[in-house]
């Protein structure tokens, strides 16, 4: 399935380090979730928990692309996010039915431990 993957492309290097990447804006995504759902009701939760996951949706092809100018020469500096494309995209994200690649399905896992996050009830803290 991940065959044609790009993450391929990259050497053994680029790839940890694009894991490295990937699992510290992880961990910012779900701490923001935590602290930001923190002793709210559960719809206002699951609220911010969705929010997040859109905005990381919308906004993390530019932190990724800042990587990608750091490991591939050549690349210009620009900006890669344009209008978040909807409320379809992200549901096809959440339910797995969005491109068949691994930043599609890696959304999908971050959008779903968001939305666990927020709801988890966690009013001490």
């Amino acid at each position: 399935m991940y065959d044609t993957d790009s993450f391929f492309t990259l050497s053994v290097a680029q790839q940890g380090g694009l894991l490295l990447l990937s699992f510290a804006l992880f961990c910012v995504w779900l701490a923001a979730s935590w602290l930001l759902s923190r002793g709210r009701r559960l719809g206002l939760r699951l609220l911010i928990g969705l929010v997040l996951f859109v905005l990381f949706v919308w906004l993390s092809p530019q932190i990724y692309y800042q990587y990608y100018r750091l490991i591939i020469d050549g690349l210009p500096a620009q900006f890669v996010i344009g209008w978040p494309r909807g409320a379809v995209h992200i549901a096809e994200l959440l339910l797995f039915q969005a491109e068949e690649n691994l930043s599609a399905h890696g959304q999908g896992l971050l959008g779903w431990a968001l939305l666990v996050t927020a709801g988890w009830r966690n009013q001490r803290g």
